[in-house]
């Protein structure tokens, strides 16, 4: 697989590409007995994106207006939502060298792929039932997510989530924006990356200003849209400096 890849070519190499990539293993002796979720983890939103290419079909979890433009015309459709759609330029084996330690994975058959590529487990959350009956289970990983296209919008949100304590366990904080279909439909020239990159400076500073911990204003796991991109993944981990 190719470490990065950018079908606009307005990524660079990440700057310090590689110097993360054991940061773990680097923590400070005085931070090994603190609970993961007390950390400050890097993620990554949509973790495999990397992987869409304008054959790819449309979710059948996308607004029934998509899917039936996606219908009619899948040649004009198609490679919008892909520009929409496309959270990640690293491949997955770049990311965890930059320091990403949470993925967000979405596992799914590829139409006219290998029947058994892969073998998977499937087991949905919603499922309550059947995961009461398999104790060995991970309880679901809540996540922080504003549904907002504007970084302030994003950041207010995050800072609301805060104000009311943050969950016990591991959880996540997404700095993804997300823009609404009315808008994608009247900009389709225009992409994800077009809508995130100027606004990694304001996302980044909001960042940098967290604290993980046990305390109720504390963050733990914080993702994020082109990781490949800026500081992010340094600004994450630096933080488990405030805890020493």
């Amino acid at each position: 697989m190719a470490g990065q890849r950018s079908a606009s070519g307005i990524f660079g190499t990440q700057p310090d590409a590689g110097a993360n990539a054991d940061w773990m293993a680097g923590l400070c002796p005085r931070l090994w007995d603190v609970p993961l979720q007390h950390l400050a983890i890097p993620g990554s939103h949509d973790t495999m994106t990397y992987c869409l290419s304008r054959k790819s079909p449309v979710s059948h979890t996308q607004p029934r207006l998509l899917r039936v433009l996606n219908s009619a015309l899948p040649c004009v459709t198609r490679p919008v939502v892909l520009k929409w759609s496309a959270t990640q330029t690293l491949d997955v084996t770049a990311q965890l060298d930059a320091g990403v330690r949470y993925l967000d994975l979405r596992v799914a058959h590829m139409r006219g792929g290998p029947a058994r590529n892969l073998h998977f487990v499937l087991l949905s959350y919603e499922d309550e039932a059947a995961v009461a009956r398999r104790g060995e289970l991970w309880p679901g990983v809540p996540c922080w997510w504003a549904n907002r296209g504007k970084p302030e919008a994003l950041i207010r949100f995050l800072e609301e989530k805060k104000s009311g304590g943050r969950p016990g366990g591991l959880f996540v904080a997404g700095t993804n924006l997300t823009e609404s279909l009315r808008r994608v439909l009247a900009h389709p020239a225009q992409s994800l990356a077009a809508l995130t990159l100027p606004a990694l400076p304001a996302l980044s500073a909001w960042v940098r200003e967290q604290r993980p911990g046990p305390g109720p204003a504390c963050t733990n796991i914080i993702a994020g849209d082109f990781i490949g991109a800026g500081s992010f993944v340094t600004d994450v981990i630096g933080l488990n400096q405030k805890l020493l």
